[in-house]
């Protein structure tokens, strides 16, 4: 152990393991936390190249690997819960993306939000023990944020029982999914729905894409990798364009809105339903804020007691930079930060599964829950500004990717943009506040 940290944590004036409990949310989460670190960081199947050594491709393969393994470690030790979930995928992936993002993050859960039983049988079960592999694809190369404007239709054809899928223009092509370009054999599509002549908005669709055997693309599916991103080099980000692909009528995903087999048209209770997904990753982001920010203070902070510069006075040592009022002054506000944002997160966390308890039919509080989570991804702006303080702080050590800084600030500014771009996100809440 380094001395100057040693000494550090010894003039603690707190008892850590009480905060590491309040932060875990009680100290039995805290020893199973630790417990799955362990198998994680024990298990020699999860070893791993430098991906800072590797290319986009080979980085692609072993996070493939990686993900296929932890998905069956998943199941031999049986965990479930998902939070314990969470801390192994965190151990897995640290700091990074991976494959099965939007199939766990995104596919899984609106299938649970919004199929009904018949389809939930028939989609989540072989969803869940991997032989459907899905994303979520919404985004088009023309509107992200203006869900309104998205053109991908979807057609009821009453003689046949089928929906055709189409992607009219060229900015309708879906642009964006995680997941699409190489990974998944289906996609949740959101598509424009028409039937009986009348256009009734945005619906979830559930498209085969892919062969489920060869996994080669299926008649009228032209799909790809949309290439290198900043960053993100283990998700291979796709397109999709769908050239009038028909599914079944009960592939449509149907628990609230319904389409009759003679074509009507029936309203779900809460036209803001069909966008649980989004709020629910929307919900996630703030916990996920506080992750970044509290892993680039601890790297910065850490540096600032092991890091000695100037001789103040001749033949004196050199001070840790963490004396210096200017170190403290960019770090310390950004460790109250991670606090405030670690708090805040789980409190929206809580709140998401409180009002989106949908079942009682109580809609009431949705506009709300809309309002709050939008209006809290100010955090990723906060974040992001504040992981480029603390990478400026480790000075020319920050920029080496062996700092970890550079890798966390370019996996985590995506945020600012998915899911809702912020300053639209911030004006649907002023919105809101000023129409209470």
């Amino acid at each position: 152990m380094n001395p100057d940290i040693q000494k550090e944590r010894q003039n603690a004036t707190f008892n850590v393991e009480k905060l590491t409990n309040i932060l875990d949310g009680s100290p039995e989460k805290t020893k199973r936390r630790r417990e799955i670190e362990s198998m994680v960081l024990n298990d020699p199947d999860f070893q791993e190249q430098d991906p800072n050594f590797l290319s986009r491709s080979q980085r692609y393969d072993q996070a493939v690997r990686k993900s296929a393994q932890m998905i069956l470690k998943l199941r031999e030790f049986g965990i479930s819960d998902p939070d314990e979930i969470y801390y192994y995928k965190n151990c897995v992936h640290p700091d990074r993306p991976e494959p099965l993002d939007l199939h766990l993050g995104m596919f899984l859960p609106t299938l649970l939000n919004q199929a009904t039983p018949e389809q939930m049988e028939r989609f989540f079960t072989p969803a869940w023990n991997l032989r459907i592999i899905g994303t979520y694809a919404q985004t088009e190369m023309g509107h992200g944020t203006h869900l309104r404007g998205l053109e991908t239709t979807a057609t009821f054809d009453p003689s046949t029982q089928e929906f055709v899928l189409h992607s009219p223009t060229i900015s309708s092509i879906k642009w964006w999914p995680g997941g699409l370009g190489k990974t998944s054999n289906h996609a949740i599509v959101l598509a424009q729905l028409h039937t009986q002549g009348r256009c009734h908005g945005l619906h979830a669709f559930i498209v085969p894409i892919r062969d489920m055997d060869t996994h080669v693309p299926l008649p009228g599916v032209v799909v790809g990798d949309i290439g290198p991103k900043f960053g993100f080099s283990e998700v291979d980000n796709g397109f999709l364009k769908l050239e009038h692909v028909r599914i079944p009528l009960d592939n449509m995903l149907m628990k609230f809105a319904k389409v009759e087999p003679d074509g009507t048209y029936v309203k779900p209770p809460s036209a803001k339903l069909t966008y649980g997904t989004m709020v629910f990753i929307r919900s996630m982001i703030v916990g996920q804020s506080a992750l970044a920010l509290a892993k680039s203070c601890t790297i910065a902070i850490r540096y600032s007691a092991v890091r000695h510069q100037s001789e103040l006075r001749p033949g004196e040592p050199e001070p840790q930079i963490l004396n210096y009022q200017t170190q403290q002054h960019k770090l310390f506000p950004v460790l109250a930060a991670a606090y405030a944002f670690t708090f805040v997160g789980q409190y929206m966390k809580d709140t998401y599964r409180r009002i989106s308890d949908i079942h009682a039919g109580d809609y009431s509080q949705l506009p709300e829950l809309h309002a709050l989570s939008a209006g809290l991804k100010f955090t990723t702006w906060a974040a992001n500004a504040a992981i480029e303080v603390c990478r400026m702080s480790c000075g020319g050590h920050g920029y080496s990717r062996s700092s970890a800084l550079p890798d966390i600030y370019v996996e985590f500014t995506p945020t600012c943009t998915y899911e809702g771009e912020n300053t639209v996100m911030m004006l649907q809440t002023a919105s809101l506040l000023l129409k209470n």
